[in-house]
């Protein structure tokens, strides 16, 4: 327990350290990144999914794609975040690994912004089938 506490606090002195020298800490933005794109994809899902139940057909499909959508989301924003937790102190602010955390949040919010309005809209294709 001393020993993970100790770890903690030189983490968080080295990431103060950093902070102080202008060093990117690409764990902490990637984490920001991805808690902030589930806030919109969830809230942009339920804002889409809500219209689309406005139509007055009483079936029970959005309501399912709502629940298995926010559900598999989650691990694979996870993914996102195991990529550069792992990262040790000196990496995590690597000028070299730019390129790919900006490759990755592009993922993250194109995720965010456009899933919910193409999954409604296959929902949406799905009803009038039926």
């Amino acid at each position: 327990m001393v020993d993970a506490l100790t770890k903690s606090l030189a983490r968080k002195q080295a990431a103060a350290d950093g902070r102080a020298k202008g060093a990117v800490d690409y764990r902490k933005r990637i984490s920001d990144h991805v808690a902030f794109g589930l806030l919109v994809y969830t809230g942009l899902h339920i804002f889409v999914t809500m219209g689309a139940l406005k139509t007055g057909k009483g079936n029970i499909l959005p309501y399912f794609s709502l629940i298995v959508l926010v559900a598999a989301i989650i691990p694979a924003c996870r993914w996102f975040e195991k990529r550069w937790e792992g990262l040790s102190d000196a990496e995590a602010g690597d000028p070299a690994l730019a390129g790919a955390f900006h490759r990755d949040v592009a993922m993250i919010w194109a995720g965010a912004l456009c899933l919910p309005v193409v999954l409604t809209l296959f929902a949406k294709a799905a009803l009038a089938l039926f």
